[in-house]
């Protein structure tokens, strides 16, 4: 079983190339190491103990994280891109920062993640961003009734309706306008995503209660982390609550939203 796993997808040469490069040097200080693309079938052999080092862009980190989610394991995430909201770990500290990592000499964060279910289906899935209910095609919206825990809240007639952890809250739910929320607060928001004759202000609520999103007349997508996982019939519903696994990222080094914030906005990347 390898100690490290690195992951990226395969139409990225350069951390294809750097995972080659860097296995190396930690084999050479007895690490093994192992590289799985993220767009292969074929599950990587790993277990909790594994370090989970992800090479890419904060796309490139979400599926890592899910992958790391699964099994319970770890998540490094290294940046080859431009900033990312998700990202800490520059190319050039891979090999200290696995280290520490492997060593125990390094902060473990726990990530608020989601756990979404829909009624009369099978599906049961995970996020680390947000899950989006949205209209099925251009031109038409969804309208969507809202609940938290048995409370009836607001119906919306959107492009779509989000529910986003505080992970999730610099990437889509900031785009629909919703709020910059402090990585570790316990909380989920809820934000409309292009409402019509509606409030377009997000609902901010602890992460214990479950959030029902319930499709009214349309058939709508529903998109986990940028994927769709299912389709919502009218009448049927999408149940979101916090998962009972977090997502557990090795924090090497200081990262804090003012620093993501700053950097992002002077290069334009917010």
């Amino acid at each position: 079983m390898s100690q490290v796993l690195f992951t990226a997808f395969s139409n990225r040469a350069d951390a294809v190339q750097l995972a080659q490069e860097t296995g190396l040097r930690l084999e050479a200080d007895g690490i093994s190491s192992s590289l799985h693309l993220l767009d292969d079938a074929e599950e990587p052999k790993v277990d909790d103990t594994t370090l989970v080092v992800s090479l890419g862009g904060d796309g490139t980190f979400l599926k890592s994280a899910r992958l790391a989610h699964l099994i319970g394991a770890r998540v490094l995430a290294v940046n080859l891109g431009r900033l990312g909201f998700l990202l800490n770990i520059p190319s050039t500290e891979i090999v200290h920062d696995a280290k520490r990592a492997l060593d125990n000499d390094g902060a473990v964060v726990e990530r608020l993640a989601l756990k979404i279910s829909v009624s009369g289906t099978d599906i049961d899935e995970f996020a680390l961003n947000e899950v989006v209910v949205e209209r099925a095609s251009a031109g038409h919206m969804v309208r969507l009734k809202t609940f938290v825990n048995e409370e009836e809240y607001l119906t919306y007639s959107a492009d779509g309706v989000m529910v986003s952890t505080p992970t999730g809250s610099t990437g889509y739910n900031f785009s629909a306008g919703g709020p910059v929320v402090e990585a570790m607060l316990p909380v989920m928001i809820l934000t409309p995503v292009a409402p019509h004759f509606t409030i377009d202000r997000s609902i901010v609520v602890a992460d214990d209660k479950v959030i029902r999103l319930v499709a009214a007349d349309k058939s709508a997508l529903i998109v986990a982390d940028g994927q769709r996982i299912g389709t919502l019939e009218p009448s049927q519903f999408v149940e979101v609550r916090k998962s009972p696994t977090p997502v557990r990222v090795v924090a090497t080094r200081s990262f804090d939203l003012a620093f993501r914030l700053h950097e992002s906005l002077r290069e334009g990347h917010a």
